[in-house]
Protein backbone atom coordinates (compact mmCIF):
# COMPACT_ATOMS: atom_id res chain seq x y z
CA UNK A 1 0.00 0.00 0.00
CA UNK A 2 1.36 3.40 -1.02
CA UNK A 3 1.86 5.81 1.87
CA UNK A 4 2.59 9.50 1.59
CA UNK A 5 4.82 11.72 3.70
CA UNK A 6 4.18 15.27 4.94
CA UNK A 7 5.00 18.16 2.63
CA UNK A 8 8.66 19.23 3.14
CA UNK A 9 9.64 22.60 4.56
CA UNK A 10 10.12 25.42 2.04
CA UNK A 11 8.32 23.24 -0.48
CA UNK A 12 6.93 25.85 -2.97
CA UNK A 13 10.33 27.46 -3.60
CA UNK A 14 12.01 24.09 -4.09
CA UNK A 15 9.20 22.86 -6.34
CA UNK A 16 9.51 25.96 -8.51
CA UNK A 17 13.29 25.58 -8.83
CA UNK A 18 12.91 21.95 -9.90
CA UNK A 19 10.19 23.06 -12.32
CA UNK A 20 12.70 25.46 -13.91
CA UNK A 21 15.26 22.68 -14.25
CA UNK A 22 12.66 20.47 -15.95
CA UNK A 23 11.20 23.07 -18.31
CA UNK A 24 14.25 25.11 -19.24
CA UNK A 25 16.96 22.46 -19.35
CA UNK A 26 16.00 18.77 -19.17
CA UNK A 27 13.02 18.83 -21.53
CA UNK A 28 14.83 20.91 -24.17
CA UNK A 29 17.81 18.53 -23.99
CA UNK A 30 15.52 15.73 -25.15
CA UNK A 31 13.71 17.95 -27.67
CA UNK A 32 16.93 18.91 -29.43
CA UNK A 33 17.43 15.26 -30.40
CA UNK A 34 13.88 13.88 -30.72
CA UNK A 35 11.51 16.85 -31.25
CA UNK A 36 9.69 15.60 -28.13
CA UNK A 37 9.91 17.12 -24.67
CA UNK A 38 7.64 14.94 -22.51
CA UNK A 39 9.26 13.69 -19.29
CA UNK A 40 8.50 10.76 -16.98
CA UNK A 41 8.13 9.96 -13.32
CA UNK A 42 11.22 7.92 -12.41
CA UNK A 43 12.24 6.09 -9.21
CA UNK A 44 13.16 8.77 -6.70
CA UNK A 45 12.60 11.70 -9.03
CA UNK A 46 11.90 12.54 -12.68
CA UNK A 47 13.60 12.82 -16.05
CA UNK A 48 13.53 11.92 -19.71
CA UNK A 49 12.68 8.56 -21.18
CA UNK A 50 15.71 6.99 -22.84
CA UNK A 51 16.60 8.60 -26.16
CA UNK A 52 19.45 8.96 -28.66
CA UNK A 53 20.97 5.48 -28.31
CA UNK A 54 20.19 5.02 -24.61
CA UNK A 55 20.73 8.45 -23.07
CA UNK A 56 18.74 9.57 -20.05
CA UNK A 57 18.79 12.84 -18.12
CA UNK A 58 17.18 12.73 -14.69
CA UNK A 59 16.98 14.28 -11.24
CA UNK A 60 17.15 12.10 -8.14
CA UNK A 61 18.83 12.03 -4.73
CA UNK A 62 22.23 12.37 -6.46
CA UNK A 63 21.17 15.65 -8.07
CA UNK A 64 21.34 16.00 -11.83
CA UNK A 65 22.24 12.69 -13.46
CA UNK A 66 23.43 11.97 -17.00
CA UNK A 67 23.26 8.31 -18.02
CA UNK A 68 24.85 7.42 -21.36
CA UNK A 69 24.29 3.71 -21.95
CA UNK A 70 25.16 2.89 -18.33
CA UNK A 71 28.00 5.40 -18.03
CA UNK A 72 26.53 7.49 -15.20
CA UNK A 73 27.76 10.85 -13.98
CA UNK A 74 26.05 13.22 -11.57
CA UNK A 75 26.31 16.77 -10.33
CA UNK A 76 24.70 18.65 -7.43
CA UNK A 77 21.91 21.02 -8.41
CA UNK A 78 23.45 24.40 -7.63
CA UNK A 79 22.44 26.81 -10.43
CA UNK A 80 20.87 26.54 -13.87
CA UNK A 81 24.14 27.72 -15.38
CA UNK A 82 26.08 24.95 -13.65
CA UNK A 83 23.48 22.36 -14.67
CA UNK A 84 23.68 23.54 -18.27
CA UNK A 85 27.46 23.27 -18.26
CA UNK A 86 27.32 19.77 -16.76
CA UNK A 87 24.91 18.51 -19.43
CA UNK A 88 26.53 20.43 -22.26
CA UNK A 89 23.04 21.64 -23.16
CA UNK A 90 21.79 25.24 -23.45
CA UNK A 91 19.12 26.78 -21.27
CA UNK A 92 16.02 27.15 -23.45
CA UNK A 93 13.25 29.46 -22.24
CA UNK A 94 10.81 28.77 -25.09
CA UNK A 95 10.55 25.12 -26.13
CA UNK A 96 8.77 23.55 -23.15
CA UNK A 97 7.58 26.49 -21.03
CA UNK A 98 3.89 27.21 -20.46
CA UNK A 99 2.15 30.28 -19.00
CA UNK A 100 2.18 28.65 -15.55
CA UNK A 101 5.88 27.79 -15.67
CA UNK A 102 7.88 29.83 -13.12
CA UNK A 103 9.86 32.63 -14.74
CA UNK A 104 13.39 31.72 -15.76
CA UNK A 105 14.93 34.35 -13.49
CA UNK A 106 18.66 34.70 -12.95
CA UNK A 107 20.34 31.55 -14.21
CA UNK A 108 23.25 31.99 -11.81
CA UNK A 109 20.96 32.18 -8.76
CA UNK A 110 21.26 29.29 -6.23
CA UNK A 111 18.69 26.51 -6.60
CA UNK A 112 16.91 25.72 -3.33
CA UNK A 113 16.51 21.98 -3.73
CA UNK A 114 17.05 19.13 -1.29
CA UNK A 115 17.12 15.34 -1.71
CA UNK A 116 14.09 15.18 0.60
CA UNK A 117 11.96 17.30 -1.70
CA UNK A 118 13.15 15.48 -4.83
CA UNK A 119 12.18 12.17 -3.20
CA UNK A 120 8.86 13.67 -2.10
CA UNK A 121 8.00 14.70 -5.64
CA UNK A 122 9.19 11.36 -6.98
CA UNK A 123 6.80 9.56 -4.62
CA UNK A 124 3.94 11.91 -5.53
CA UNK A 125 4.36 11.39 -9.25
CA UNK A 126 4.78 7.64 -8.75
CA UNK A 127 1.40 7.57 -7.01
CA UNK A 128 -0.18 9.69 -9.72
CA UNK A 129 1.35 7.63 -12.52
CA UNK A 130 0.19 4.34 -11.00
CA UNK A 131 -3.37 5.64 -10.60
CA UNK A 132 -3.42 7.09 -14.11
CA UNK A 133 -2.19 3.81 -15.59
CA UNK A 134 -5.17 2.08 -13.98
CA UNK A 135 -7.53 4.59 -15.59
CA UNK A 136 -5.94 4.57 -19.05
CA UNK A 137 -5.95 0.75 -19.18
CA UNK A 138 -9.65 0.59 -18.22
CA UNK A 139 -11.81 -0.30 -21.27
CA UNK A 140 -14.27 2.40 -20.18
CA UNK A 141 -11.61 5.07 -20.75
CA UNK A 142 -12.13 6.40 -24.28
CA UNK A 143 -9.09 7.38 -26.32
CA UNK A 144 -6.75 7.70 -23.32
CA UNK A 145 -3.27 9.08 -23.98
CA UNK A 146 -0.04 7.83 -22.43
CA UNK A 147 1.07 9.10 -19.05
CA UNK A 148 3.61 11.89 -19.34
CA UNK A 149 5.20 14.40 -17.01
CA UNK A 150 4.61 17.65 -18.84
CA UNK A 151 7.56 19.97 -18.10
CA UNK A 152 5.64 23.19 -18.67
CA UNK A 153 2.97 22.36 -16.09
CA UNK A 154 5.21 19.98 -14.08
CA UNK A 155 2.43 17.42 -13.65
CA UNK A 156 1.89 13.81 -14.65
CA UNK A 157 -1.26 13.59 -16.71
CA UNK A 158 -3.31 11.90 -19.39
CA UNK A 159 -6.12 13.02 -21.66
CA UNK A 160 -9.25 10.88 -21.76
CA UNK A 161 -12.73 11.01 -23.27
CA UNK A 162 -14.45 11.52 -26.60
CA UNK A 163 -14.56 14.74 -28.60
CA UNK A 164 -17.27 16.26 -26.39
CA UNK A 165 -16.38 14.80 -22.99
CA UNK A 166 -12.60 15.07 -23.02
CA UNK A 167 -10.61 16.02 -19.93
CA UNK A 168 -7.07 16.33 -18.67
CA UNK A 169 -6.57 14.11 -15.64
CA UNK A 170 -3.45 14.32 -13.54
CA UNK A 171 -1.35 14.85 -10.45
CA UNK A 172 -0.04 18.39 -9.96
CA UNK A 173 2.79 19.24 -7.56
CA UNK A 174 0.95 22.48 -6.74
CA UNK A 175 1.19 25.93 -8.26
CA UNK A 176 0.90 29.62 -7.52
CA UNK A 177 -2.73 29.22 -6.49
CA UNK A 178 -2.35 25.97 -4.55
CA UNK A 179 0.95 25.55 -2.69
CA UNK A 180 0.57 21.81 -2.02
CA UNK A 181 0.08 18.96 -4.50
CA UNK A 182 -3.37 17.93 -5.72
CA UNK A 183 -5.08 15.57 -8.13
CA UNK A 184 -7.33 17.10 -10.75
CA UNK A 185 -9.83 16.49 -13.53
CA UNK A 186 -10.01 19.47 -15.89
CA UNK A 187 -12.89 19.54 -18.42
CA UNK A 188 -11.88 20.64 -21.91
CA UNK A 189 -15.23 21.79 -23.34
CA UNK A 190 -17.75 22.44 -20.55
CA UNK A 191 -19.98 24.37 -22.97
CA UNK A 192 -20.66 21.10 -24.82
CA UNK A 193 -21.98 19.43 -21.67
CA UNK A 194 -24.65 19.79 -19.03
CA UNK A 195 -22.54 19.23 -15.96
CA UNK A 196 -24.37 19.18 -12.66
CA UNK A 197 -22.47 22.02 -11.03
CA UNK A 198 -24.35 21.32 -7.79
CA UNK A 199 -22.49 18.04 -7.53
CA UNK A 200 -19.80 18.62 -4.87
CA UNK A 201 -17.35 16.63 -6.98
CA UNK A 202 -16.93 19.65 -9.31
CA UNK A 203 -15.18 21.78 -6.69
CA UNK A 204 -12.28 23.36 -8.60
CA UNK A 205 -11.68 27.10 -8.59
CA UNK A 206 -10.03 28.72 -11.60
CA UNK A 207 -11.07 25.98 -14.05
CA UNK A 208 -14.09 23.76 -14.71
CA UNK A 209 -13.28 20.51 -13.00
CA UNK A 210 -12.37 18.88 -9.69
CA UNK A 211 -9.47 18.83 -7.26
CA UNK A 212 -8.47 16.38 -4.54
CA UNK A 213 -5.95 18.06 -2.19
CA UNK A 214 -2.82 16.34 -0.92
CA UNK A 215 -4.02 16.77 2.68
CA UNK A 216 -6.96 14.44 2.00
CA UNK A 217 -4.76 11.78 0.42
CA UNK A 218 -2.26 12.06 3.27
CA UNK A 219 -4.86 10.80 5.75
CA UNK A 220 -6.46 8.26 3.41
CA UNK A 221 -6.17 4.62 4.39
CA UNK A 222 -5.09 3.76 0.83
CA UNK A 223 -3.98 6.85 -1.15
CA UNK A 224 -3.60 4.88 -4.39
CA UNK A 225 -7.16 3.54 -4.20
CA UNK A 226 -8.45 7.01 -3.33
CA UNK A 227 -6.63 8.50 -6.35
CA UNK A 228 -8.02 5.87 -8.70
CA UNK A 229 -11.54 6.43 -7.38
CA UNK A 230 -11.23 10.21 -7.77
CA UNK A 231 -10.06 9.91 -11.38
CA UNK A 232 -12.64 7.24 -12.22
CA UNK A 233 -15.49 9.30 -10.80
CA UNK A 234 -14.59 12.30 -12.92
CA UNK A 235 -14.30 10.20 -16.05
CA UNK A 236 -17.65 8.52 -15.40
CA UNK A 237 -19.48 11.76 -14.59
CA UNK A 238 -18.25 13.24 -17.87
CA UNK A 239 -19.20 10.14 -19.82
CA UNK A 240 -22.72 10.39 -18.42
CA UNK A 241 -23.12 14.09 -19.17
CA UNK A 242 -25.47 15.14 -21.97
CA UNK A 243 -24.02 16.21 -25.32
CA UNK A 244 -25.75 19.59 -25.27
CA UNK A 245 -26.08 22.20 -22.55
CA UNK A 246 -29.38 22.10 -20.68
Amino acid sequence: MTQLSPVPANYPAQRDDLHRVAAYLIAPARYTVTDRFGLRSLPGGFGTPRFDDDVQVRVDADGLVLDRDGDITSSPLTTLDAASAFLGAPIDSETAAEPDTPALGATDAPLSTTPETIAFLGAWWALGTAALEVIRSDPNSVDASIVQLWPGHFDVAIEVGDENRRASVGASPGDAGAPEPYLYVSVWWPDRLALDTNDPYWNAEGFVGARLPYAELLIAEDPHASAVEFFRMGRDLLAAAADQPS
